[in-house]
């Protein structure tokens, strides 16, 4: 029973496994490799996952869901109909669709993955995205950071004997920043970095925002479908300046027509902004792995959001050389995760293959210091294990009681990188009792252990009676129980999902459905007599019938996107 990798992405997701030739992506059940991260529940409760949910978005956009995975491990909630979801019940809706893809391709029941999130994902969303894959039916003992899942797929393809490589990860809503040392067999990450509210969807929202102060449009007057069109617009507007010098947006709103013409040039100037915090993430992770950006000779694009040319010449320019495009970025990830898969299961392909890797943020306690006019200030971050730290990791601070007979001391377990304690996430507590004495006297021995699995071991022991306390930090604020989501998958059971093998028939009313709204005159009277003609045939369970209907939709849907591109 294989153990398959999953890249769970903010636009698309998609899964891979390991063969004897390397890994190999899965494709769904439309044949296509990437599944869009998009959930949408229908008028009778149906749940629909990847492309379906994708055109119902357009249609129904207050039914459909898409970019949550920003929302990973808040309390944040979805509304969609009379349905209340959190980010990781519809991020396990995806994984749960990749999932049964991967069983009917590869003819056998899956029960683990690995599922990679974006390196700079903090603890809270990192066991969110564990508990997503749990919902899903899956054991997932393992994650992996994208940037490092990528390094793993261009590892396997690059004939150089050591390398120094930085990975640039910018996807749909999230980028991340990595810095990997190749070595004969040895992966050693030695840096990491992000920003996980930056992604293609903010380089799509400028152009919306661009279309909009054209038009003197307020975001305030549009409505949630108005947002989802000119979304759409905006998307598909940059994309084609991923080809092209310019591109035209045209978008009929509030009853009228309107059209903006963007040059690359433009565009490039409006994102100045954004390209300006790629930059600092880069310094940070360079910094820490104490290169020069000149000791940097491979550059990695992964995501989709690196097709983009302002992205190409931003890198090019910065480091003086041009990224590597070996590997589909949009692929790279889901790759990597296969190969970590593989590991796990100790495949001898790769068996003399060995990855280190980092933990991404600092952890540590609370104190109090004292300052030059004899005060103590309390609140005060003490690092134990720093950001970047070669995992698995141990680490041990010595505390001092600060008060005289003071009898307890509490240690608070902390993540973060802010100087202020209460500005870092907290992870737990721990309290010990001391005897009581002088202030100072007593001292407790704090030891911090992380693992490759994201899980810290904390102790804490009285030096002078020698009595300690032991946690294990697996859930944290925000996070989902293993109590929890028993009771969500036994909840989640009830609902009806959208059967696979449906699939294509479900895609083309949807798609249908959305060109019948977005069209008027002569050929919106032909998809509505086409979309009749389909549904008859499906009514019919004729196999020739459904074909031919099928094919006079696909190529009536063709007309209608010749006709949109030429601003009918």
């Amino acid at each position: 029973m294989p153990i398959i990798g999953i890249d769970l992405g903010t636009t698309n997701s998609l899964a891979a496994y390991f063969t004897s030739d390397g890994p190999k992506i899965i494709p769904n059940s439309l044949g296509e490799a990437l599944t869009p991260s998009v959930v949408s529940v229908g008028e009778d409760g149906t749940i629909y996952v990847g492309r379906i949910a994708k055109e119902r978005l357009l249609t129904c956009p207050e039914n459909t869901a898409s970019v949550f995975k920003r929302s990973m491990g808040s309390e944040k909630t979805f509304t969609l109909g009379d349905r209340v979801f959190s980010a990781e019940e519809l991020s396990s809706f995806i994984i749960k669709k990749l999932k049964e893809d991967a069983e009917n391709f590869l003819g056998e029941e899956i029960s683990e993955a690995v599922i990679s999130t974006p390196a700079y994902f903090n603890d809270t969303q990192r066991k969110a995205t564990k508990a997503a894959g749990e919902l899903a039916g899956f054991r997932v003992e393992r994650i992996i950071s994208e940037p490092t899942a990528a390094a793993i797929a261009f590892g396997l393809h690059t004939s150089r004997d050591i390398s120094k490589c930085l990975v640039f990860d910018l996807g749909g809503g999230t980028f991340d920043v990595s810095i990997l040392e190749f070595s004969d067999k040895v992966m050693e990450v030695r840096a990491v970095a992000g920003d996980n509210y930056l992604g293609g969807e903010d380089f799509t929202g400028v152009l919306m925002e661009m279309f909009m102060q054209e038009h003197g449009i307020s975001p305030e007057t549009l409505t949630l479908r108005d947002f989802v069109m000119l979304n759409k617009n905006a998307e598909d507007a940059k994309l084609e300046l991923s080809a092209r010098k310019k591109a035209t947006m045209s978008w009929t709103f509030d009853g009228q027509a309107r059209s903006l013409e963007v040059t690359a040039e433009v565009f490039e100037e409006r994102c100045k902004t954004l390209i300006a915090r790629l930059k600092a993430p880069i310094i940070r992770a360079v910094n820490d792995a104490g290169v020069r950006l000149a000791d940097v000779d491979s550059i990695i694009f992964v995501g989709g959001a690196t097709k983009m040319p302002l992205i190409q010449s931003f890198v090019s320019r910065l480091f003086k050389r041009f990224p590597v495009f070996g590997i589909n970025p949009d692929e790279a990830v889901a790759l990597g995760a296969a190969v970590q898969a593989a590991m796990k299961e100790r495949k001898e392909d790769i068996r003399e293959l060995i990855l280190t890797d980092v933990c991404p943020f600092t952890l540590g306690t609370a104190v109090s210091v004292q300052q030059n006019n004899g005060f103590f200030r309390s609140g005060i971050f003490q690092p134990i294990i720093e950001r970047n730290t070669v995992i698995p990791a141990s680490r041990e601070e010595r505390f001092y009681t600060m008060a005289p007979n003071q009898t307890s001391v509490k240690v608070e377990i902390l993540q973060g990188e802010s100087w202020r304690a209460k500005d870092n996430v907290l992870l737990g507590e721990i309290d010990i009792p001391v005897p009581a004495g002088p202030a100072g006297q007593e001292t407790v021995d704090v030891r911090y252990t992380y693992d490759v699995n994201g899980i810290l071991e904390v102790n804490v022991k009285v030096t002078s009676s020698g009595e300690s306390k032991r946690m294990i930090i697996e859930k944290n604020p925000g996070a989902v129980t293993p109590e929890q989501i028993e009771q969500r998958i036994e909840e989640l059971a009830s609902l009806k999902l959208h059967p696979r093998d449906k699939d294509k028939n479900r895609y083309l009313l949807e798609k249908g459905e959305r060109y019948y709204q977005t069209t008027t005159g002569f050929i919106r009277m032909r998809i509505a007599e086409e979309l009749n003609n389909f549904e008859a045939a499906l009514d019919g369970q004729h196999s020739k019938e459904i074909e031919e209907a099928a094919e006079r939709l696909r190529s009536l849907f063709e007309d209608a996107e010749n006709e949109q591109n030429n601003g009918e």
